[in-house]
């Protein structure tokens, strides 16, 4: 696996997130690698309230997380459906797990990653015993990420060629744009479409179609923090739209807003020096 990606695909307005927070990705023991896209590491001290804002990967995350007057807690997050929320004020800090899509299975073998999906999950009701405090006290950040590792490898992921298949497939979908209809893509790898349904189900916890439109916006949302001059009918094509018309509703319903309302709003500068 390479270093923790650099960036921003999935954060709404991530130069504002960047100047409030404290925002960081590491890389997980070696072991366990191939399971794991990161961890992400947030700390905050704010004056004044601050609700960010992501539309999640196809992802699971456990999450570790202390707010100021609160017990510390952890969770399972499943795949995210809609654009996720959360207020942050005072002081905090969460360590999260990113899981690769596909690879959380290996870690809970015994539910389809589709019942996880989203549904956030508090410890104890969930079967991985874990300490919150023994991630989130240590001061020290490489203190934290060895906790996040002691944790995962004390669950002794179990090896599963169909979490590797799936893995790879999502892979395959997140960098070839060509990929642009679940049905093409199943005919290309062999295998009929209620196959890779049921694969998706049990291993990714969403469908192909719905990641396939995930990753489009993902890119169309980084397009827009990161180029001033968006030639949005053209991404629509290379992102394999009918036409503009189609981006911009897949856009507004997913992130709140139509993208060139976004795209003026937010500074593509400052989310480049922002950037982890």
């Amino acid at each position: 696996m390479a270093a923790p990606r650099r960036d921003t695909r999935g954060i709404v307005d991530a130069a504002e997130l960047f100047a409030r927070v404290r925002f960081r990705r590491r890389e997980p023991a070696e072991p366990l690698r191939p399971y794991l896209e990161h961890y992400w590491l947030i700390d905050w001290d704010l004056p004044q309230p601050y609700a960010s804002h992501v539309v999640p990967h196809p992802s699971v995350n456990i999450v570790f997380q202390r707010f100021e007057g609160q017990e510390p807690f952890a969770e399972i997050a499943g795949i995210g459906l809609e654009l996720f929320t959360q207020k942050l004020e005072g002081r905090g800090r969460v360590c999260g797990i990113q899981f690769r899509p596909g690879g959380f299975r290996p870690f809970a073998p015994d539910r389809t990653v589709s019942d996880w999906t989203g549904q956030r999950v508090r410890f104890p009701d969930v079967p991985l015993e874990a300490d919150p405090r023994e991630v989130l006290t240590p001061y020290d950040e490489d203190a934290r990420v060895a906790a996040l590792d002691a944790f995962l490898l004390s669950l002794s992921p179990r090896p599963d060629p169909q979490a590797d298949l799936a893995m790879a497939l999502v892979d395959r979908i997140r960098t070839d744009r060509t990929i642009r209809r679940a049905g093409d893509f199943a005919r290309t790898e062999g295998m009929s479409v209620r196959v890779l349904q049921r694969l998706f189900a049990g291993y990714v916890g969403v469908g192909p179609k719905w990641v396939i439109l995930r990753y489009r916006i993902h890119e169309a949302l980084e397009r827009a923090e990161t180029d001033r001059d968006v030639d949005w009918a053209a991404l629509a094509a290379d992102l394999g739209y009918a036409d503009q018309a189609h981006l911009a509703r897949d856009f507004t319903a997913t992130v709140g807003v139509p993208p060139t309302a976004y795209a003026a709003a937010v500074s593509p500068a400052a989310s480049r020096r922002g950037r982890p």
